[in-house]
């Protein structure tokens, strides 16, 4: 598909419009914190919208942080058309296009997180890189509220653990209905199974360029959601939704290609880690809680980043250890085009087009200034004393929204990542979310002190 010519595109998007009766498209973008927003146009407006774009308000893609209403331009990338699975076919299909948002005349709009990802992407590109990622978003699915249906309860439609095989219930019909889903809008599933905790799961993409899968991934996350409100249940990337058990995660595994070839292979490592591989995981290393911020971007996701379930909070690397902040999976060792890392601390809540960003210029900072990676560490880093951690030099993620913030406001790799506009935006919203939680009367306040204080 990328082969194509936009006007190929184009002419494609109309006429498959035509043949399958689409009446609506609905153009999909992302603001600054990662929620999708849409409007629609009919088809009737379609040809125009290819070829100008649509105007709307383009206060929407501030977060919380408004400014006053300025015009924007959405224009459809036609690579991305795909009808709707969930909607009805018959007389008044719905299909969707990602969109570019840009200025009125003409020019990228510098606040448009895809805009900031292709940006990213073209700094590797110059340095003769595609950035590939594969990242496994962990979720769970909940009873919905019977007074309240816009209301989700907290309630677990099952008892499994990792990799069980539940009796056929609503979860295992679920993940089935969202892989069909999904390979009908064109993504690619690997697997798909039940996660640690109770009634939570995952189903993971199959690897591909970080442009495609950053939008793969909001389309997935509403795939999930949709058919679970189907079912009748709610579906959630919170990233802890339930104290005392496993948050959910976005593992990120990545590489780096020259063309067909690896640049992360080296047949004679050990580890089969080019020198590039290893400076790179040095610089994500470096720089992991500068972008810890945008990583784990909500005042909740500092509840999962703690010490015994799973999530990493230390600076170190290894190959087989998951207590680790980056792992070498060797699922296929010494296979070229399977070599990559992972990494761990993301959550699934995060806004993909700045978390790649993030993590691409974090890894090429380290191959451009050859930075050396520590030594691995194979024991659990969890178990390890702190005056051990301390001596081997392992630091840890910030501990809190505003700790993260704090340790990115002064980031320079972050701030050339995402660019002024969105580094600045982005900083606001966090404080405004970081001021609204801490002035917030907890249920654990209320329990612990209420009666004794």
């Amino acid at each position: 598909m990328e082969n194509r010519s936009r006007e190929e595109a184009k002419e494609y998007v109309l006429k498959m419009s035509k043949e399958h009766d689409v009446k609506f498209i609905r153009l999909w973008f992302t603001d600054i914190l990662g929620i999708l927003k849409s409007f629609a146009i009919t088809v009737e407006e379609l040809e125009g919208a290819l070829e100008e774009g649509m105007g709307f308000d383009g206060s929407s893609i501030q977060g919380f942080a408004r400014i006053d209403e300025s015009d924007m331009v959405a224009l459809p990338d036609p690579d991305t058309f795909k009808l709707l699975p969930w909607r009805p076919r018959e007389h008044s299909a719905v299909a969707r296009m990602f969109c570019d948002i840009l200025r009125p005349g003409g020019e990228p709009f510098d606040g448009d997180p895809r805009y900031v990802l292709k940006r990213n992407l073209e700094k590797a590109a110059e340095l003769g890189y595609t950035f590939y990622v594969g990242p496994e978003l962990e979720f769970f699915y909940f009873a919905q509220n019977a007074d309240d249906p816009t209301m989700p309860t907290t309630q677990v439609l099952d008892k499994g653990g990792y990799f069980d095989l539940t009796p056929r219930d609503a979860a295992v019909d679920m993940r089935k209905e969202t892989v069909l889903q999904l390979e009908e809008m064109g993504i690619g599933v690997e697997y798909s199974h039940h996660e640690v905790a109770h009634s939570q799961h995952e189903i993971d993409m199959r690897y591909t360029d970080a442009l495609t899968m950053a939008d793969n991934v909001m389309t997935y996350r509403l795939v999930v959601k949709e058919v679970a409100l189907n079912h009748g249940v709610y579906a959630t990337f919170m990233p802890k939704p339930i104290y005392g058990i496993n948050g959910s995660g976005m593992h990120v595994h990545q590489s780096l290609f020259k063309g067909d070839k690896n640049t992360f292979f080296d047949a004679k490592d050990p580890y089969h880690l080019s020198k590039e591989a290893k400076s790179y995981i040095a610089g994500l290393l470096k720089y992991a809680p500068e972008i810890t911020a945008v990583c784990n971007q909500w005042v909740n996701s500092y509840k999962r980043l703690v010490p015994g379930y799973e999530a990493p909070v230390y600076l170190s690397w290894a190959r087989r250890n998951r207590s680790d902040l980056v792992r070498v999976p060797e699922y296929r060792p010494g296979r070229e085009k399977a070599t990559r890392i992972e990494f761990r601390s993301p959550d699934p809540a995060c806004n993909p087009y700045l978390a790649f960003s993030v993590m691409l210029a974090a890894g090429l900072e380290g191959i451009k200034n050859n930075y050396e990676v520590p030594a691995p560490i194979e024991e659990n880093v969890y178990e390890m004393p702190e005056d051990e951690r301390r001596r081997r030099g392992i630091g840890t993620l910030p501990a809190s929204l505003l700790e993260a913030i704090q340790i990115a406001e002064n980031s320079e790799v972050v701030r050339k990542a995402l660019g002024d506009h969105v580094f600045d935006a982005f900083i606001q919203n966090k404080k405004i979310e970081w001021n609204e939680y801490r002035s917030q009367v907890t249920e654990y306040e209320l329990n612990k002190y209420l009666a004794i204080l």
